[in-house]
């Protein structure tokens, strides 16, 4: 097993694709093939079901991709920590980060880092929060700027960069915008906007309101919160999202019994040693979170 084999293995199932994989690689289709080939002979599995122009990981291909990831991560560790020894900032930084925050936090604060170590490749992978938690468990990402878990997560080192207060808001002609003071029971005989139960803002808000036996009721779900204030300005239901986020076309409620904030912050794991491209990224991250937030 070799590591352009690999490497064609994972751009494949990232892409779906074979040509965009090329692309991504910089060499031709039939060479991507080739190694793809080779490595499933070599293994006796089928990798990749090819139905017509579509692909997709066979049964194989999703039980190699996560050790896939974990040799490259370690390959790249290795690089970078060669290049680390001269002080030199430069080489891949695996770089998770939420929607959100890549959104609202990361534009101004990447753009300085880019703009100041012109050496480094910085992959930037944008998803949910958990997932990229998983990420940096597995060695796959070796940062991650995401809501924070409201436990501690053995194995990782988890720093606080921007308080997140949450608010319930409507639309201004929702009937919730019209009660002073807005009640748990009154939120749950309306829809509701929410990120999924997996998310850690969805786990909070049903957390608090337990004490008040309350339970909600119909909920369109969705992990976009620029998706879910939309659908909130629609009228569609209340939604909780982050006080940052609110603008004229929404009405915050006034939810006394209900106080909810989250935490944004850089996640990494316990014991790595970061490239120094990393810390670098970290530096940055702790010196400027009030500075590049106010952008």
């Amino acid at each position: 097993m070799e590591i352009a084999q690999l490497q064609a293995f994972l751009a494949v199932a990232e892409h779906r694709s074979f040509s965009m994989a090329a692309m991504a690689l910089f060499i031709t289709q039939p060479a991507v093939s080739k190694r793809i080939n080779s490595l499933e002979n070599q293994l006796g599995r089928t990798l990749f079901d090819r139905l017509g122009k579509e692909v997709s990981l066979a049964p194989a291909g999703h039980a190699l991709l996560p050790a896939a990831r974990r040799v490259m991560a370690e390959i790249a560790n290795c690089q970078s920590d060669l290049q680390s020894l001269d002080g030199q900032v430069s080489g891949p930084l695996a770089l998770g980060s939420s929607h959100h925050i890549g959104l609202r936090h990361m534009p101004a604060l990447l753009r300085h880092y880019i703009h100041t170590f012109p050496e480094v490749q910085v992959d930037l992978q944008l998803g949910e929060s958990e997932d990229a938690l998983a990420r940096v468990i597995d060695n796959s990402l070796e940062l991650a700027v995401i809501t924070l878990p409201s436990k501690p997560v053995n194995g990782l080192i988890c720093e606080c960069l921007w308080p997140d207060p949450l608010v319930f808001c409507v639309a201004p002609d929702h009937p919730l915008s019209k009660l002073r003071n807005v009640k748990p029971s009154d939120l749950v005989q309306h829809t509701a906007v929410l990120p999924t139960r997996s998310t850690a803002t969805r786990r909070l808000l049903e957390e608090q309101l337990q004490p008040y036996g309350q339970s909600l009721g119909q909920v369109l779900e969705t992990n976009y919160l620029e998706t879910n204030k939309g659908l909130a300005e629609a009228g569609l239901g209340w939604a909780l999202l982050p006080k940052s986020m609110i603008a004229d076309h929404l009405r915050i409620l006034a939810v006394n019994a209900l106080n909810l904030h989250r935490e944004l912050g850089v996640v990494r794991r316990e014991g790595r040693t970061l490239s120094a491209a990393a810390n670098a990224m970290l530096r940055l991250l702790h010196s400027n979170s009030v500075e590049f937030d106010s952008l």
